[in-house]
């Protein structure tokens, strides 16, 4: 299996794949990002599942190339045990700022890293 900084490098790389617009437009890419059993919880609060997601995610927010982009920072990620990866982050999107939690899984050293569970929390104006 993967050693940890390894790990955690590929799923912050496929985290930022994710915010890509190109990648986000592409049902070829977004496939190979999510896990089959991948759900999220959105800043609105509603519950996504695999499907759902590589049907909407193409004219969703952040999607376009001419649109606004998401911005992360202060992402960082953990080992929680082999084939199981923790980021948190903060991404601002068309001036609003949210912190997201994402789980990536591996399932076997053959498989890529995966997307595997997604929430983002909406943060008052307010908020440093």
């Amino acid at each position: 299996m993967t050693q940890e900084p390894d790990a955690v490098a590929a799923a912050i790389a496929g985290e930022l794949s994710l915010m890509d617009p190109a990648v986000r437009a592409s049902r070829t890419e977004t496939v190979r990002l999510l896990d089959p059993e991948f759900t999220e919880v959105g800043a609105s609060g509603r519950r996504y599942t695999y499907a759902e997601t590589l049907a909407e995610l193409p004219d969703h927010p952040g999607s376009s190339p001419t649109g606004p982009r998401y911005e992360p920072s202060a992402i960082r990620g953990v080992l929680l045990a082999p084939g199981l990866v923790h980021l948190t982050y903060t991404t601002t999107f068309a001036g609003h700022r949210a912190h997201r939690t994402s789980l990536w899984r591996r399932q076997t050293p053959e498989t890529a890293w995966r997307m595997y569970h997604h929430q983002a929390t909406p943060l008052p104006p307010d908020t440093p």
